[in-house]
């Protein structure tokens, strides 16, 4: 089975529109997201739209938690604060109904689907190094585990049991220096994982952010891929 990720999309829509092409040109046959469909970008509404009709499991995300009451905006930096109080203006019902629905973890095909760690799902840790990965190893069930969070695409593996936790970065808010979005396809009988990287229209989703009233540097950031 060919299974495509998408994670960390950040309302970002045209991010999202060529990541979700860039996938199907590799003609999967199922579609998984990793969460925090909202945050940062202009589109909440039109993501969570677009995943809905596209993916057959979504998980839940930080931001996504935050814009239910699940997760206390506290917790955030005053640019994601601000963009998450400016989501649960125009967000629908529907949509709302939607995110309260998505599980923190799901385990599908002996692969482990978790938008931050293995070990806390819910306390949303990072895993940015093979020393932080290796506690999470401790607890997995499943051979793989797909996390995003940290906008850094990597791959981790235990060396004793070959168990691996996948990081598949961001389509909405890259941060590894590479301004391209990114997502990725796992081939389950090869056990392989490709990241895709895609240019996307970058000054089209910043206009929108801009346009919206929300933080200059939410706009600036995408361009530098930070």
């Amino acid at each position: 089975m060919r299974i495509g990720f998408i994670s960390d999309i950040h309302g970002n829509m045209e991010a999202l529109e060529v990541a979700l092409a860039a996938i199907e040109k590799r003609q999967p046959d199922r579609l998984y997201c990793l969460g925090d469909i909202v945050g940062y970008g202009a589109n909440p509404n039109e993501c969570i739209e677009r995943v809905r009709q596209s993916c057959q499991i979504v998980v839940l995300g930080n931001h996504d938690a935050a814009l239910i009451g699940h997760t206390s905006i506290q917790y955030f930096n005053s640019y994601a604060q601000e963009a998450i109080t400016w989501a649960s203006r125009v967000i629908t019902e529907e949509n709302l109904a939607f995110l309260r629905a998505m599980p923190l973890a799901l385990s599908s095909d002996g692969l482990l689907l978790v938008h931050a760690t293995p070990r806390d799902p819910a306390h949303w840790d990072y895993i940015f190094s093979q020393k932080e990965a290796q506690r999470h190893f401790e607890v997995m069930e499943e051979s793989v585990a797909f996390i995003g969070h940290s906008h850094i695409p990597a791959e981790f593996r235990d060396e004793t049991t070959g168990k691996r936790i996948i990081n598949i970065g961001s389509v909405g808010q890259p941060r590894d220096g590479d301004a391209r979005l990114s997502c990725g396809l796992f081939e389950t009988e090869a056990g392989t994982f490709q990241w895709i990287r895609e240019v996307y229209p970058v000054q089209d989703a910043a206009a929108k952010i801009r346009r919206a009233g929300l933080p200059e540097f939410l706009a600036q950031r995408l361009s530098l891929g930070m």
